[in-house]
């Protein structure tokens, strides 16, 4: 693939472009790729909120990530 990476004057990567056979290879394999915005269903949005609510109200119930990942393998 031939990706060409676009840059402001400071050099910081802003974008990419894609040839243009490139990417109706890409829409080809990844079905929905032009796709702006994904739908959320609202009952997803609801459990997120209600989750968020939870940690909100008692941050120091949450657990840090390498915890949980250790409890993970634990049941494996």
């Amino acid at each position: 693939m031939k990706i060409q990476y676009i840059s402001d004057n400071t050099g910081l990567t802003t974008g990419v472009f894609i040839p243009i056979d490139e990417w109706k290879a890409l829409k080809v394999r990844f079905k929905g790729i032009e796709e702006e915005e994904i739908s959320i269903p609202g009952w997803h949005r609801e459990l997120v909120q209600e989750r968020l609510a939870t940690y909100k109200s008692n941050p120091k119930s949450a657990k840090d990530l390498d915890s949980s990942l250790d409890e993970i393998e634990d049941e494996l």
